[in-house]
């Protein structure tokens, strides 16, 4: 993608519009909690320690638990001013890259290459998954694992198509859901607004399973399992088989075909 489209993708308006509050609007996010759950199924699957290239990484919150595992992390992102926040949070510890995960470059060889929390739900057009997950597939090392999730429709419809969203919705920020309903594979919009932020629209695409499984043949990634994420108490709970309505993502772990 050429820099003046990056510039303007819906994707990145959004997310510089963001940046100074994400964490704050996002802080129940628990990432030790989760990758506690991610991590041992990833090594079920022969996950090696080693270098973990995390795309859409954001403001960096998943970097702490996996730093504090003894992982090395390259971090990238569509978006400079995530990527200023965590560069203030983390400095020289995290090596950082602008780039676009339809276009990512070849960064090095990782154990692990993730793109996780929404980051393939804000691919909206024809061909954006295949460009991605080839991306995510050519910084693969020898042996290594590519991991995922995409938004269910059960997510969809709590959180795009029912207008204000209490569980989204912190303090004085405001997500509204813009949506009269859900339909497999179809864009949704969510408006946010609150102090400290310009208004903006947050656009994600729901992607079928047979989708991603078409990606995934097409540019040569075995998918090793799919599982489906749901939260009950505190605990994150990753069961199969996969259900829209029941779970709120889907998991994907895959390695480059033989």
């Amino acid at each position: 993608m050429e820099e003046s489209a990056a510039a303007n993708d819906p994707a990145r308006l959004a997310y510089e519009a963001f940046a100074s509050i994400y964490d704050d609007f996002n802080h129940l996010n628990d990432y030790e909690m989760w990758l506690g759950t991610l991590l041992p199924e990833l090594e079920r699957h022969g996950l090696r320690k080693g270098r973990l290239l995390d795309i859409g990484c954001g403001t960096g919150r998943a970097f702490e638990p996996m730093l504090r595992r003894g992982w090395e992390i390259l971090g990238c992102d569509l978006t400079p001013a995530m990527l200023a926040e965590a560069r203030r949070k983390f400095g020289d510890a995290v090596p950082l890259e602008v780039a676009d995960i339809r276009a990512l470059p070849v960064l090095g060889e990782f154990d692990l290459v993730w793109a996780l929390n929404d980051v393939v739900n804000y691919l909206l057009e024809d061909g954006d998954l295949t460009r991605a997950l080839a991306g995510m597939r050519a910084n693969l090392a020898p042996g290594g694992l590519v991991l995922f999730d995409a938004n269910t429709l059960s997510l969809f419809e709590a959180s795009f198509a029912s207008g204000d969203d209490e569980g989204m919705s912190v303090g004085d920020w405001r997500w509204v859901g813009q949506e009269n309903g859900v339909e497999a594979g179809a864009t949704f919009e969510a408006q946010v607004s609150g102090g400290g932020i310009e208004p903006h629209a947050h656009r994600e695409r729901h992607w079928t399973a047979d989708q991603i499984h078409a990606a995934m043949a097409e540019v040569g990634l075995e998918p090793l399992t799919a599982l489906g994420q749901r939260e009950v108490d505190t605990r994150v709970l990753l069961e199969q088989p996969p259900d829209e309505w029941l779970h709120y993502k889907v998991i994907y772990i895959g390695r480059a075909a033989a």
